[in-house]
């Protein structure tokens, strides 16, 4: 009897196209959370998509199957449990309804556009510049990178424009120059520090001015709300409130990431020769590197919102659709091809399953959970009894980690940061307040370390393959606690000169 059952075990777990073990642990998660009554404040529809939310990450980290086909079964389980809606017709319609975000689109659209990048070589131009220019050390191409996200942020309001369309087209060129290629097995060569380091540094300046990310308004106005207008973030204040911190953090992370994940290929003593050798074997600019050039141009001044400034209002344009203009520019001057857009998987990968997640995350909130959340965490510290600066860094703490339920910053900042902030408003003394204010206010911008769905940069930049997904969550959190300790001594520290408390 035990051997028949131990060959039938055989034998499913060699036919099935699944890792066997990991999917009967992740279905045991999902019956045991069903199982356990719906608690108080939600209704058991809520409690069911919690439980298909938390499988969901359990099977994704368990590696059940690809990602795209986890995020598959999500939405396969949401349409049929119909846990959203009351008919098969509803559920399926909500289960899709983050297909037509413009965010993911702009994700997709990045992707393809840096598909012209390898094909007209000017990516392989452009990484031989910086190692022409910073190529002695690894180390030192990472500071290059840094310092090029650094120069971008202020002008340009889409971290995953500026991080994933911009920076990481140029990144992935200098791991090419390398031959550090995932698809070689060769990724730990420069390819997996390089890509870290390109999205560490989109956190860090989405959280140094007003103007590095798309969700950092909202941020001014609840701020205005939770101290009754009496604390107000203007573009130099923001600024000048985490110049220093920033500049801190910048300095620091791709030190700490050589720590973490050091490069197999540490000094390049020949590299600065071979840059120069080959950008002259190159020769100038072909036609078609002018048009990509021409391009990115275009894209960057757009997302910057220069028309507007110059303008007016009425020219402002969405960042989705500076990206399909600027991919359909390169379409219709050939510099890339229809063909190419169809052939590029990792962009219709990272649609399926970044797409799933940010719908999960959407209907969380359409359904309550998220604010029962809060509610619960307003109540317990009440009960506790806490001082205030515990609070402080229990409302701060809660607020950055609680990103791992969501796939979008928008839409965690939209969830929950009001309430937190106006938590904090009623138990913190009004002397330091704007120091707690602050802080949630770089936590906003830190919390997009912590997973490879934490913003639209993110899954542009683990879709290319040079860091695994334990990896990537490892270096995440060690890296938001270090970021936040840098704010909380450093930020305090500065902010107490600067008058702010």
């Amino acid at each position: 009897m035990f051997k028949t059952i131990a060959a039938m075990f055989g034998y499913f777990k060699a036919a099935v196209p699944f890792r066997l073990v990991p999917a009967l642990i992740t279905t045991g998660v999902l019956l045991g959370l069903l199982l356990i009554p719906t608690p108080d404040g939600l209704t058991p529809k809520a409690w069911q998509l919690v439980a298909i939310f938390l499988t969901t990450i359990v099977a994704i980290i368990l590696k059940v199957m690809p990602i795209g086909v986890m995020a598959m079964m999500a939405i396969v389980i949401v349409s049929l449990s119909q846990v959203t809606a009351g008919s098969s017709k509803g559920a399926i319609t909500d289960a899709l309804s983050s297909f037509a975000s413009p965010l993911i689109w702009l994700i997709v659209v990045a992707i393809l556009i840096s598909r012209g990048l390898k094909k007209t070589g000017l990516g392989n131009r452009i990484g031989l510049l910086f190692i022409s220019l910073l190529g002695r050390r690894t180390i030192g191409i990472g500071y290059g990178l840094a310092i090029c996200e650094l120069v971008l942020a202020p002008f340009t309001p889409s971290n995953t424009a500026r991080g994933g369309g911009i920076v990481h087209p140029i990144m992935k060129s200098i791991a090419t120059a390398f031959d550090s290629d995932p698809a070689q097995g060769t990724e730990g060569k420069v390819g997996t520090y390089l890509a870290l380091v390109n999205y560490h540094a989109n956190p860090i300046t989405s959280a140094m001015f007003l103007t590095a990310t798309a969700p950092n308004p909202l941020v001014v106005d609840f701020v205005a709300k939770a101290t009754d207008q009496t604390f107000h973030l203007s573009w130099t204040t923001w600024a000048l409130c985490m110049l220093l911190p920033g500049l801190a953090c910048l300095l620091l992370m791709p030190l700490l990431i050589y720590g973490l994940s050091p490069p197999q290929l540490k000094a390049t003593p020949d590299a600065v020769n071979y840059a120069r050798t080959e950008m002259a074997r190159m020769g100038p600019l072909s036609g078609r590197e002018k048009v990509m050039l021409g391009t990115f141009a275009l894209m960057l001044l757009l997302w910057a919102n220069v028309p507007q400034m110059l303008f007016g209002a009425a020219y402002a344009l969405d960042p989705t659709v500076v990206a399909f203009v600027g991919l359909f520019i390169l379409i219709i001057t050939g510099t890339i091809d229809w063909d190419d857009v169809l052939s590029e998987k990792s962009a219709w990968d990272t649609l399926i399953w970044f797409g799933a997640l940010v719908m999960l995350a959407e209907q969380l909130n359409k359904l309550g959970v998220i604010a029962w959340f809060a509610a619960g965490m307003k109540g317990a510290i009440v009960a506790s009894g806490m001082g205030w600066l515990p609070i402080a860094a229990v409302l701060v703490l809660a607020f950055v980690f609680s990103h791992y339920l969501f796939a979008s910053t928008t839409a965690h900042i939209s969830a929950m940061m009001l309430a937190f902030l106006t938590v904090g408003a009623q138990l913190i003394p009004a002397t330091y307040l704007v120091p707690f204010v602050l802080m949630m206010t770089a936590g906003s911008g830190i919390m997009m370390t912590l997973t490879h769905y934490a913003t639209g940069t993110s899954p542009i930049i683990f879709g290319s393959g040079y860091v695994t997904m334990g990896h990537w969550w490892r270096v995440g959190a060690v890296m938001c606690m270090v970021e936040l300790l840098i704010f909380a001594i450093v930020g305090c520290l500065w902010w107490k000169v600067l008058g702010f408390w």
